[in-house]
């Protein structure tokens, strides 16, 4: 990554938005990870565009990242160009019962936008600590919830800068699972399909909602959410506190007292205490009870 690279940076997106060496730890709800070597917002699809065609034609690797909240960046940090569709990718549109929003608007802030309008369906999500575009490569979900339920269509991008739109069938949608996985496309924006509701309905939903999950959930710290997914025929809140586990720790990384299911950050957790701890939880679990466990979250980056 040489300086001709970092001023065609600086022409497409702005010097002000370019920061080099910039910690990971500031972007994950982890609060963990290294630095990026370079790291950029961009506001636009045409900005989006030319940032990745940038980096293909150096040959500079990129990593598209949301809100970071299904991520574990290692201490090393990310040798390349972070690209964030975040806050300043967030637009939406209401039209009738239809939402079209930009990828990186927060899960909470669209459920809000829908709660507003006196659209049902999107309760589920308004307490997901994530971006839509984050949302729909991993078919998010909560309490019974999930994206699929209420995607009509996603707009997506490939690696060459070419534009698709694939309805929701077509994004193969599954458990934690989208075609977004499979193929090299970025998501740029989703129109959702809700249903008329009553606002105090929708409004008492959350709110019996977000009560769960500040009651079961411990999110007084950083975390990246559940760590595994779930077995088939199990939980694995369950499976790991059955294993003796709860409260289990290496490092700063600690199994949570308030819900075995997540792995949360008690105060300088470095990735290494993370993916040891995870590593220990799935080798107990698999040897009591022969399951094994699965990540969730995402792990990306060099070791230190």
């Amino acid at each position: 990554m040489n300086q001709n690279f970092e001023n065609e940076l600086y022409k497409i997106a702005g010097e002000g938005s370019v920061r080099k060496q910039e910690p990971m730890a500031k972007h994950t709800t982890f609060r963990i990870g290294g630095p990026a070597r370079c790291f950029v917002a961009p506001e636009t699809v045409e900005e989006l565009t030319q940032l990745m065609l940038l980096c293909k034609a150096e040959k500079v690797p990129f990593f598209i990242l949301g809100q970071g909240s299904n991520l574990l960046v290692r201490d090393g940090g990310i040798d390349g160009v972070v690209i964030q569709i975040g806050e300043r990718f967030s637009g939406y549109q209401i039209r009738g019962k239809r939402i079209y929003a930009q990828a990186g608007i927060l899960l909470s802030r669209l459920g809000s936008a829908a709660k507003s309008a006196g659209l049902t369906g999107l309760e589920f999500a308004a307490g997901i600590p994530g971006t839509l575009g984050g949302g729909i490569v991993m078919n998010a979900g909560a309490y019974g919830g999930e994206l699929k339920d209420v995607v009509a269509e996603v707009q997506l991008m490939d690696f060459n800068g070419d534009l698709h739109k694939r309805n929701g069938g077509e994004m193969q949608f599954s458990y934690r699972h989208s075609i977004v996985q499979e193929q090299p496309m970025i998501v740029i924006g989703a129109t959702l399909e809700l249903a008329a509701g009553d606002r105090d309905e929708i409004a008492k939903r959350m709110e019996e909602l977000a009560v769960a999950r500040r009651t079961k959930q411990p999110l007084e710290y950083p975390s990246a959410g559940s760590t595994f997914k779930r077995p088939e025929g199990y939980f694995a809140g369950k499976l790991i506190m059955d294993a003796g586990l709860r409260g289990y720790q290496v490092g700063g990384a600690q199994v949570s007292e308030k819900h075995c299911g997540f792995v949360i950050n008690r105060g300088g957790a470095t990735a290494a205490d993370v993916t040891q701890l995870m590593e220990d939880v799935r080798n107990q679990v698999y040897e009591k009870f022969q399951v094994k466990l699965e990540p969730e979250v995402r792990l990306v980056g060099e070791e230190t």
